[in-house]
């Protein structure tokens, strides 16, 4: 009876593929990671797939924190609907997501979610957005999804067992990139919503990358800024005033990926509500850290 209860219950909430029941009950602490994932990423691609449904359309802006800080109707149903289908399936699981989903105990079981990372994107029809969605049990990371619509990419992993890229042309491992010069790496950043008021706005470091790397690139989604890092299409990366829901998956993805993570100052990374990080291949990270002291004086 438990099982079939279970099976209703996912079936309700959508899902497409067929998920045994009972690893899903019980959760703690014999938690079926491989069925979690194959939840979690047929949660994402149908979020990304409300998300194409508005995309090229016109949409209703609101402002959160700033002038720069938007937020649009498909911002919010896609986390209505992400977190519906957690709900559904994880009923004893925390939930936190960008736009205001902030429930249960994060010291257990925890999705970290963004139903839209690079809304700015979003906004004016720029194809470059994804929804992250990533489960840590406390500080721990246990798997993560990231899906891009745009290109039907999803990046994937579940800790100890590698990344993952499945796209049209088919499924890989990811790896990070071998590149061991600063003069030959392609680093991505972005910049906070506050950068217009804010002297913590990444401008110093700015240009001390840009004088030291082969290219630095701004495309407006963090979470794929280091899904690129850990598939070797980038080589490092930077930010600051991030958001534990923008990189929960993406750091693990990552560091399944042979990638290094740390806080900007090059401390140990641990998952805080809000921080400034590196993210690169490994073998830049020292020197990504050495520039990141000299553009602050230290």
């Amino acid at each position: 009876m438990i099982g079939r209860d279970c099976r209703v219950r996912l079936e309700a909430a959508g899902f497409r593929r067929t998920i045994d029941p009972m690893a899903l009950i019980n959760i703690p602490p014999t938690l079926d990671r491989p069925a979690a994932l194959a939840v979690a990423e047929d949660i994402a691609r149908e979020a990304g797939a409300l998300l194409m449904g508005g995309f090229g359309h016109g949409k209703r802006i609101e402002r959160k924190s700033s002038a720069l800080d938007w937020v649009t109707e498909y911002d919010k149903a896609s986390e209505k609907l992400i977190a519906g289908r957690l709900r559904a399936a994880f009923p004893d699981h925390a939930l936190v997501g960008e736009e205001g989903t902030n429930s249960g105990d994060r010291a257990g079981y925890c999705w970290y979610f963004d139903p839209l990372d690079g809304t700015t994107n979003y906004a004016h029809n720029f194809p470059v957005f994804c929804v992250s969605m990533a489960l840590y049990h406390g500080d721990d990371a246990v798997l993560g999804v990231i899906y891009d619509p745009t290109r039907d990419e999803c990046f994937t992993a579940i800790a100890g067992e590698g990344s993952w890229l499945a796209s049209p042309r088919g499924r890989r491992r990811l790896r990070v990139s071998a590149e061991t010069e600063l003069v030959s790496g392609l680093l991505a950043t972005g910049f906070p919503y506050d950068v217009h008021t804010s002297p913590a706005n990444n401008l110093d470091y700015m240009p001390a990358f840009v004088l030291r790397a082969q290219g630095i690139r701004r495309a407006g989604s963090a979470a794929l800024d280091v899904a690129y890092v850990a598939a070797g299409r980038l080589d490092g990366y930077w930010e600051l005033k991030i958001h534990s829901w923008d990189l929960a998956a993406a750091v693990l993805i990552a560091l399944e990926a042979g990638g290094r993570v740390t806080f900007l100052d090059g401390g140990a990374f641990v998952l805080r509500p809000r921080f400034d990080v590196v993210v690169s291949n490994g073998h830049l990270h020292e020197k990504m850290l050495a520039v990141a002291r000299e553009a602050e004086g230290r």
